[in-house]
């Protein structure tokens, strides 16, 4: 056996739906989705924070569902729908959580909005916040180190149609 250490990795074709586009990739195997997204198709809005799955700055939507990007490997996608925050504002108005975090001033350094709101999203899509503490809890793994917390719910109670 030869030394496998300068062998060229092997590349897995996948194909991606990201935002209603269709992409096809040729990724080794050891890809992460978030990588996916930010380094080969240059979707910057998806969030690399702790790169082991607890802070939630790289959620994305993947089939309709929260999946912190970081976590999952690419070629475990493929032929999945993916919506970053990027892909939530339809015919160039906002979505109604994007517009909703304005409202509120739901962030301030903003590095883990894009993380919230598509975690927000999968939240509204799941149907199983009622009020408040449901909300904080289901979005506990979303993390703000700059404690914008009262504002993140509050919007997502206004995109929830809630006073």
């Amino acid at each position: 056996m030869g030394d496998l250490t300068h062998q060229i990795p092997e590349r897995i074709p996948i194909q991606l739906v990201v935002n209603g586009v269709s992409h096809t990739l040729d990724l080794v195997p050891w890809t992460t989705l978030l990588d996916a997204l930010r380094d080969h198709l240059a979707l910057s809005g998806t969030k690399k924070g702790c790169d082991h799955g607890q802070c939630g700055a790289c959620t994305v939507l993947v089939d309709g569902r929260r999946v912190n990007s970081c976590l999952t490997l690419a070629v475990m996608k493929d032929g999945a729908e993916i919506t970053t925050v990027e892909g939530l504002a339809k015919d160039g108005a906002l979505h109604p959580l994007q517009q909703a975090f304005i409202d509120h001033d739901a962030f301030q350094c903003g590095y883990c909005t894009p993380g919230q709101i598509c975690s927000a999203a999968g939240l509204l899509a799941e149907g199983r916040a009622k009020d408040a503490d449901e909300i904080r809890e289901l979005m506990s793994g979303n993390l703000c180190r700059c404690g914008a917390y009262p504002n993140i719910v509050a919007a997502i109670q206004q995109a929830m149609g809630q006073p």
